[in-house]
């Protein structure tokens, strides 16, 4: 394990800690950085993210699909909790807690916008820190290639009509071509010009080629998520300083939903008497937000200022931490599962 993966949430606190102080000390820069827009897309997150995105794409290896029949029931899990409840818990929550719970705390326009920002995590299946997670837990690598690729062609046709349908319901007007474009622009793109690149240089039974060109972009990958981070807590510096007790309130469903969800699929693992090195990946894959996507598309459709984007970049804050605990959890859990 590398000294990035291994001191991750480190990083990731200083980051937001840089961007916080940045965002109040200089905030014309980050308004400036604002103002980078095309057609709703904030240019500097885009290439930031993008940058973070085309490595973790690159690895997919659609090839394995073939290999999907041969263990079904992992598949079948990742897929079901991604697709089939995760979403929906995670629009239930927020109701319930911005709409219920915490009514008196958060005006309706705001905590409309904290649900929708909810809502884009819980639709957006982790794709980047999968591998991550995976390698932590000693995961089946080529297994975790298999949900991946699954999880990233499903997400091309299922994400923008699931989004749709839970922000209806929500209440938020949906501007379908703001929506559609953002899943052009944060999957199709890099996942295509990932699987280009795969096909160029996957000339090697090992993988070689593409394992050392991945290894060589790993450096600007991660400088592309630091800096998406400095610049995301940047833009949200003032209100984080104005109303800390807004993080506190979004912080609160979203890690019940994380936790809740990983105990359901841990549990459905354990029930399906899976091994650990395919039942603990599931898990973390069906747990864990492509917290990229979301985050952009929360600015593409409310704002870089909107409460859906702070909402997101919560996301950020709880997810790593949240996700090493669960590691440690899984890794001192090995003895449920079989081998």
């Amino acid at each position: 394990m590398g000294l990035f993966e291994r001191y991750l949430s480190l990083w990731v606190a200083l980051c937001i800690a840089a961007g916080v102080a940045l965002g109040h000390w200089f905030p014309e820069l980050f308004q400036w950085f604002a103002s980078l827009e095309v057609a709703q897309v904030n240019i500097p997150v885009a290439l930031f993210i993008w940058v973070m995105i085309y490595p973790m794409m690159v690895q997919v290896d659609f090839s394995s699909i073939k290999d999907v029949g041969k263990k079904p029931k992992g598949l079948f899990l990742t897929l079901a909790i991604n697709w089939l409840v995760k979403p929906f818990t995670m629009a239930a929550l927020g109701w319930l807690f911005f709409r219920v719970i915490f009514a008196d705390l958060v005006d309706p326009q705001t905590a409309t916008e904290y649900i929708a920002g909810m809502i884009l995590l819980g639709v957006a299946p982790c794709t980047a820190m999968v591998f991550v997670w995976s390698h932590l837990t000693d995961g089946d690598a080529n297994y975790t290639l298999v949900q991946v690729s699954v999880n990233d062609l499903i997400m091309i046709v299922a994400f923008a009509p699931i989004a749709a349908f839970l922000l209806g319901v929500s209440d938020v007007v949906v501007p379908w071509d703001t929506l559609l474009l953002s899943v052009v622009l944060y999957v199709v793109i890099p996942l295509v010009a990932g699987i280009l690149t795969r096909k160029a240089l996957d000339k090697d039974a090992d993988h070689t080629r593409v394992n050392e060109f991945v290894h060589s972009l790993k450096p600007i990958s991660v400088a592309g998520l630091l800096a998406t981070v400095v610049l995301l807590f940047g833009f949200q510096a003032e209100t984080i300083l104005a109303k800390p007790q807004a993080i506190v309130l979004i912080a609160i469903p979203l890690l019940i939903q994380t936790y809740g969800i990983f105990a359901l699929a841990y549990a459905s693992a354990r029930a399906l008497k899976l091994p650990h090195n395919i039942a603990a990946p599931a898990c973390m894959i069906s747990t864990s937000n492509f917290f990229e996507l979301a985050v952009a598309v929360a600015i593409s459709l409310f704002g870089l200022q909107s409460g859906a984007a702070l909402a997101t970049v919560v996301g950020v804050l709880v997810e790593v931490p949240v996700m090493l605990s669960l590691v440690a959890f899984a890794n001192r859990t090995r003895h449920w599962f079989g081998q």
